[in-house]
């Protein structure tokens, strides 16, 4: 059996271990290159950033991939592509445009970064990112993560990429007990996969991890040890410590905070107001509120309505409770109430007149006010 090089293929090889645990990490590592290419060049997904090895796409799914699943990205990804087909076109795009395409990935900054990184791009790289690690983790926006993936897809660089997947994987083959939440953690990771990763083919060496761990090692649930390609060697599988592996500390429980959300109509024109440029949801349209919980059960509330809206009584048309919702950041919960207050008024200052279909076309509006969204559309 040879490779497509014509070399002899020695991928399918196994390394024996005398006895379990015997083997140090590097060479255990080193062990895989081979069986985890041949695994991932079998069971790769068809994904559209994987069309290719651009590292213009590389880098826009990497970022979109961060704290989001692949199929919430896809359709995403097209949308952007054909908004802002290369960095030039990122680089002069509309704030509220880009914000617009997107709202409902979340983690709004990510997006803003694109922007900052594509201008770098093109000032100091005539449009094309750099083919050095460094010079991509210089980048606004970029981290170790992403500059390793990007470096070694797009450019066979041999260089890292480790993330939550990663950690979870590594973790559970070595029998590591480090605690992944720490960056030491990772920096031994990323130190020891330098030493051992294929170097002909590291971006393929690194999706294959990816693979792993988004296909078998996976984070909710038994690991399916069955079709793994790292199995033979793993630890965790060896001496039964998937459920202990990896180990992670607590974290700090959130801050709660209580919103009342306040959809302010007059006839098609709902207001809206948009948020201080720095802090949560920078630059992002929401729907107006106050930071207490207002209960607005009847017609008798509806002087309490007015002053919360800033119109006199006597232009309150109905009040409608639009029931409770929760959204969930990093480090705070938002509890939420939502009324609905139709007014016989044009909606006051200093809040945004739009027209309802505005909020679809060209508002970006975060999906912690998707549920009030919803119910004023409904309406």
């Amino acid at each position: 059996m040879s490779d497509n090089r014509g070399y002899p293929d020695y991928r399918f090889l196994r390394t024996l271990e005398r006895e379990p645990g015997s083997l140090p990490d590097e060479e255990r590592l080193r062990a895989i290159n081979g069986p985890l290419l041949t695994w991932y060049s079998e069971h790769a997904r068809d994904l559209p950033w994987r069309k290719d090895r651009q590292a213009y796409h590389i880098w826009i799914s990497e970022i979109m991939l961060q704290q989001t699943r692949v199929e919430a990205v896809k359709p995403y990804y097209r949308r952007f592509m054909e908004a802002f087909p290369d960095a030039a076109a990122l680089a002069a795009a509309e704030d509220e445009t880009l914000l617009k395409l997107w709202e409902g990935l979340g983690y709004y900054s990510r997006a803003r970064n694109l922007k900052k990184a594509a201008v770098e791009i093109c000032e100091k790289y005539g449009g094309e990112l750099p083919a050095s690690w460094k010079e991509l983790l210089a980048l606004p926006g970029i981290g170790s993560y992403t500059a390793g993936a990007i470096a070694s897809i797009a450019f066979g660089i041999p260089a890292p990429a480790v993330d939550g997947n990663v950690l979870r994987v590594l973790s559970r083959f070595l029998g590591s007990r480090r605690d992944v939440s720490q960056a030491s953690t990772k920096k031994y990771f990323e130190e020891i996969l330098t030493k051992t990763m294929d170097r002909d083919e590291p971006g393929l060496f690194n999706q294959g991890l990816f693979e792993v761990g988004a296909l078998v090692c996976v984070p909710k649930g038994a690991p399916r040890c069955a079709d793994c390609p790292l199995s033979w060697l793993c630890r965790a599988r060896m001496e039964g410590l998937w459920e202990e592996i990896p180990v992670k500390a607590s974290k700090k429980p959130r801050r709660v905070e209580e919103r009342t959300i306040l959809v302010i109509t007059n006839g098609s024109q709902v207001a809206i107001r948009k948020r201080p440029d720095k802090g949560l949801l920078a630059s992002l349209y929401e729907f107006p509120g106050v930071e207490e919980r207002l209960a607005l059960e009847n017609e008798k509330d509806w002087k309490k309505a007015a002053s919360a809206v800033g119109v006199a009584e006597s232009d309150v048309e109905s009040v409608k409770s639009l029931g409770e919702a929760k959204h969930i950041f990093s480090h705070v919960e938002w509890h939420m109430t939502g009324y609905h207050i139709s007014i016989k008024c044009p909606i006051p200052q200093p809040y945004v007149s739009a027209d309802i279909r505005e909020l679809e076309t060209r508002y970006p509006v975060p999906s912690a006010f998707e549920a009030y969204r919803k119910a004023f559309s409904e309406k």
